[in-house]
Parts: structure tokens; sequence; C-alpha cells
């Protein structure tokens, strides 16, 4: 470095090429708000992401789409071989990652989130619920019976980063408290496709295996109980726990949940300590910079900010570390390529009326379109009505009418759902795909077109 790049490290006028670095630390984001901003970032991301998967799959493309798609790609340790295509590796043990940061933020929910004050859970717990089951419901009317009617779950999932990414797009017309009231019905939204997969969209359980992974998840229990605070030791049980529960016939990505639940929610250090430790550090800095401002050179500065950085590790939770750290990996790298593995689907447009009525499709739009409304906004009205739950600080009951058509928006898990449901039946898989693509849709731009109509611009000055 040359000296004169030494001297952009010191004060004066031209240190304020630092400016915007400064203006980062003016503006202090709540752990709610800094996940909204991602979920609605990753949501605008994957509608781009499925976009590009359906232009591949129906282009001059298609053929190099579906073979990198069956891809085959394999591990191999000695004599032990564990061979899958691309596809598989992807919806198996990459979206491991998604249940894990699904489990870390249902585990922050319950504890100091969104569900943490039952008067406030009440609604979205209920709304969730009713969210879920009217679909089920109408799917499984239209698919009683034969293979088709294995795709009830898949309805059920409401998308949210898809939801949150379209109620965006009206910064400054909905309250928080709307968004608040959305983000809580996902997260039991999430819980609720979790326990149905893990229960109803099983395989031919190998109990020799399941044994293995109840001990792994007694382990990583024992962990937490003893107070084990890094993070490595989780993840290396949670990969013994997947590999478990892939040979059990249990979903493998639920070792993603298992493992988050067993995070550790409490810090190593206590806060007051830390705020005075940080004091004294800050006071030491402080001199530090009077002396020699230039942190390159100055060894003691840098260690006293490495010491800084310590007690921040220190002082938060695990959990809370995890989750930040992991959730823009997910959202902008995890979901993308989930969607584009999965949302391409070859359309004949010539036959796409045809296509649009068969019973999975139907059942899938009925599901998401009218039994999202109808569940969310019902349960929602009956509930309030009752004296049951109060609707959320500044929320109309017109506005619930819009987050219900935007629960219609049913894409990542939906589409995982239909892979499990359908597993080997590559014509009925297509069907729902079909199905979740344009029921979301419709239900992303009928709420967001719903939510602008009856929201009023926020009053400027």
């Amino acid at each position: 470095m040359s000296h004169s790049d030494e001297d952009d490290f010191t004060p004066g006028e031209r240190g304020r090429v630092l400016a915007p670095w400064e203006r980062a630390f003016d503006r202090v984001l709540t752990p709610f708000e800094e996940f909204v901003h991602r979920e609605s970032t990753a949501g605008l991301l994957l509608m781009a992401t499925a976009v590009l998967a359906l232009v591949a799959a129906n282009s001059p493309l298609a053929a190099w789409y579906e073979h990198l798609r069956h891809l085959p790609v394999g591990l191999s340790v000695g004599g032990w071989t564990l061979e899958k295509t691309l596809h598989h590796w992807i919806n198996d043990g990459l979206m491991t990652l998604f249940f894990f940061v699904v489990g870390l933020e249902l585990k922050r929910a319950f504890l100091v989130g969104e569900l943490a004050e039952p008067r406030q859970a009440v609604l979205p717990i209920l709304a969730a619920l009713g969210g879920m089951l009217v679909p089920a419901l109408l799917y499984f009317l239209l698919n009683a019976s034969g293979d088709e009617a294995r795709g009830w779950g898949i309805p059920m999932a409401t998308d949210i980063a898809f939801a949150l990414g379209t109620i965006a797009l009206l910064a400054g017309r909905v309250p928080q408290s709307l968004i608040m009231f959305l983000v809580a019905l996902a997260i039991v939204d999430d819980l609720g496709a979790v326990v149905v997969i893990a229960l109803f969209y099983t395989d031919e359980l190998v109990v020799r295996h399941l044994v293995e992974a109840g001990v792994l998840t007694g382990l990583l229990v024992v962990m937490n109980r003893i107070g084990v605070r890094t993070p490595l030791p989780y993840f290396l049980l949670g990969l013994l726990l997947w590999l478990a529960l892939l040979k059990s016939g249990v979903h493998a990505t639920l070792a993603g949940v298992i493992t988050a639940f067993t995070i550790p929610a409490i810090p190593r250090f206590d806060p007051r300590a830390f705020r005075t430790r940080m004091q004294t550090l800050l006071d030491r800095f402080g001199r530090l910079v009077e002396e020699d401002p230039n942190v390159l050179r100055n060894v003691d500065m840098k260690g006293t900010v490495q010491t800084m950085e310590n007690g921040i590790l220190g002082v938060e939770t695990p959990l809370q570390r995890l989750e930040h750290g992991m959730h823009g990996w997910v959202a902008f790298l995890v979901l993308p390529v989930f969607a584009f593995f999965n949302a391409g689907i070859p359309i004949a447009f010539d036959q796409l009326g045809s296509a649009l009525v068969q019973p999975v499709t139907l059942g899938v739009v009925a599901g998401l379109l009218a039994g999202k409304f109808l569940g969310i906004a019902g349960i929602t009205w009956l509930a309030v009505r009752l004296g049951i739950a109060r609707l959320p600080q500044g929320t109309h009951m017109v506005q619930l009418v819009g987050v219900a058509l935007l629960g219609g928006i049913g894409f990542t898990m939906s589409i995982f759902i239909a892979e499990l449901a359908f597993a080997h039946q590559p014509a009925l898989v297509l069907q729902a795909k079909l199905g979740i693509l344009a029921a979301s849709l419709v239900a992303g731009v009928g709420g967001y077109l719903w939510l602008r109509l009856v929201s009023a611009p926020a009053k400027v000055g």
C-alpha cells in the first residue's frame, strides 16, 4: 500500500470516503425489520428465478435443462456410496439448510417473536389453521381417491418469501402490524407443513435407522443442556442425523428442523457485564485513536477491536447468530437454486386449457385460491366476531382480506410437498406444479391489487 493510500485511514476531509459506512451505523434494524427486508428481497429474486426456469423448460434449452436436473452426482468413501440426481441432492440435501433456518425462525418466534405473546399469537395461529385445513379439504373433495388423493397437503402451505415480496411493493401503504400478522401466519403455516411432511409423506420406515436418529437427537439435546455454544458440534451431529433420516424413510430435510430446535437460545455473556466491559474497551479505543488513528499500523487498536468482536459474539445467542448468518445464504442462494430446478415445467400452450382442468391442477388451484381465502379470512372474521381475538392494531378486516389472498401464494413448500406426494409420477407432479404457479400468480396479483385499493398511502411531512 502506498503512503497516499494509508492517508485515507486518517481523519479529515479525505476521510469522508468512509461516510457511507458511517451512515450505516445511523440506522439500527430490529430483527423483525431485517427479517422482512431479506424475505421481501428474496421473494422478488424467487419470482425472477421461477420465470428463468420456465423459460429454460419451454425453449431450445429444454433438453439441457432436463439433463442438468437428472445429472447423477455421488459421494463415495471406501465401499460406501451415496448417489442421487442433482435434482434430488437439491431437494433432499440443500433444502435441509432451508428447513434449518425455518426451525431457527420457529424457535425464535415462539420464544421472543411474533408468537411469543399469547394475545398476539391467537389470531395468526387460528388463521393459519384455517388456511391449512380448508385448502386440504377442498383438494380432497376434488381428488378423493386414487394416487391423486395423496396431494391434499400441496395447497396447505403459504410461501413467506413470495408473500412478503409482494407486500413489500406496497411499502408505506400497509401498517407494520399487518406485515407482522402475515409473518406470524406464515411461520405457523411452515410448522404445519413440517408436521404434515413428517407424518404423512414418509416412506416405509426402517426402525434401525430411526433408532439411530433418536440417539443423535438425544445427543443434540444433551449438548444444549450442558451449555455447548459452538455451532460446529451441532452441525456435525446434524449431518449424521440427516444421513440416519435419509436411510430411515423419514424425509431427511427434517434433520434441519430438529437440529435448529436444539441450538441454544441463551448467550454466553450476561448483557449487563457486556455493557460494562464494552464501555471499558471503547474508552481504551478512544485513547488509542488519539495516539495513532491508523488501525492497520496500531496493533493495540486492532487487538482492542478483536476483543470487542469476541464480546459481541458472546452476548449474542447462537440462535440469533445462526439465523442472522444463514438467512441470507438460504434466501439468496438455496431457495433460488431450488426454484430453478423445480419451477421449470414444460407447457404445451395449445393444450393449456385442458391441462388446467385436470383433477390435481383444479384441486391445487381451488385449495390455494378459494381454500386459503375462506380459511384465513373466514376464521379471522369469526374469531374477531366471537371475541376470541382482536385485529392487529391499526388494521381493518378489509386489509386482512388482502392477506388472505396473499396466503394463496404457495411456492416453495407446495412444490416440495408435490415432489413428495407424487414421487415417480411425473405427470401428476407437472399438474400440481402448473396449479401452484397459476394459483400463486393470481393470488399474488389479486392480493397486491386489493391491498393497494383499500390501503391509503402514508402521509409525508
